[in-house]
């Protein structure tokens, strides 16, 4: 590369004395990958609420095809409402990650989340790093600059610890697995509940091979069933409780095994995925399922209550057809991770 260098400056200092003028442009792809992540605090106290829902694919309203736009206003006017410290998305924020217009339509309709001073921590999802990575990346960290470029991070609030992956890469393996299982070696003593939020979910009653008949879906990819099982071994042997958050399958979904809860929460406005439920689908709808997820948690216990959105009748109904309640008790966790 020395000698490189060398002969370009001969080269152009050769031609500088004939008078003419070169110029060189050096053009390098900039880098999409994160060499160090950053851990986040939030001064709440404990008890304290947050929302989760993701797959909300800001996008173009006149397209109806990739999300329901009246869906995704009437969630987000509902959120602004819930009294919530903190909202935390579980990926696919807008249709396309390098589409500008896309995040523009994200600026105009969660508006009021700013005007409140609700912060938002959101999980990358596929839609959002759609086209150019680094144009992607570029127009998502704009939105979250608290994140300082992590893809994946920490989050301390009141009793509870997030750890928010990027499923796009690795999860147990790499960087991104290193940074996990030392989260997971040293979670602070006061910290009641650990919660993972990423967007594909490694448990769901959803299938690849129903898109046709059922407007779509996603199985359960190898990568997240192995991030479930070290979750699973962990929480044998831990003193808090593990909750997991995800999207990509646009429906509401809860699961149990090992003592862990997993929810799939993606039901934000894209277009519905009509699943046929699993018998480990603790959840039982064949319903549209547009909702966002409010979380209640004291020192003792983690409420979460499904707020679905039913638009069938022209205009917004709400209900609650159902809410979880977690204890934090290490006990209650290792029985449930033995099948009692």
């Amino acid at each position: 590369m020395t000698g490189l260098n060398t002969g370009l400056k001969t080269i152009c200092t050769g031609l500088l004395a004939m008078g003419i003028v070169l110029v060189l442009t050096c053009c390098t792809k900039k880098s999409t990958a994160q060499t160090s992540a950053v851990d986040l605090n939030l001064d709440v106290k404990t008890p304290l609420r947050f929302v989760v829902y993701g797959d909300t694919r800001f996008h173009d309203p006149a397209d109806t095809k990739a999300a329901n736009p009246t869906a995704r206003v009437d969630l987000v006017r509902a959120i602004a409402e819930a009294n919530a410290a903190f909202i935390c998305i579980t990926g696919d924020i807008v249709y396309n990650g390098n589409d500008s217009d896309d995040w523009k339509i994200w600026d105009m309709e969660t508006r009021a989340w700013r005007e409140k001073r609700i912060p938002v921590y959101p999980a990358l999802g596929n839609h959002d790093l759609h086209g150019d990575p680094a144009v992607a990346l570029g127009n998502y960290f704009q939105r979250f600059p608290d994140l300082k470029a992590s893809r994946y991070y920490s989050l301390r609030a009141g009793n509870t610890l997030f750890l928010t992956l990027d499923s796009s890469q690795p999860e147990t393996t790499g960087p991104q697995g290193d940074w996990l299982k030392a989260k997971l070696d040293h979670v602070p003593g006061d910290v009641d509940f650990v919660l993972l939020v990423f967007h594909h979910p490694p448990y769901t009653s959803s299938s690849d091979t129903n898109k046709e008949a059922r407007g779509g879906g996603h199985s359960a990819r190898s990568q997240e069933q192995a991030l479930a099982k070290l979750l699973e071994e962990r929480q044998a042997h831990s003193r808090y409780r593990i909750v997991v958050f995800n999207g990509h399958v646009h429906n509401y979904e809860h699961h149990a095994h090992g003592g862990v809860e997993y929810f799939v929460s993606g039901g934000g406005a894209a277009h519905p995925y009509m699943i046929d439920r699993a018998p480990d689908d603790l959840f039982k709808s064949d319903q549209v399922n547009f909702h966002y997820l409010t979380v209640d948690v004291n020192h003792q216990q983690l409420t979460v209550t499904m707020n679905r959105l039913d638009l069938s009748t022209g205009k917004a109904l709400w209900t609650q057809p159902d809410l979880v309640k977690i204890s934090n008790s290490a006990a209650v966790a290792a029985q449930a991770a033995a099948g009692h």
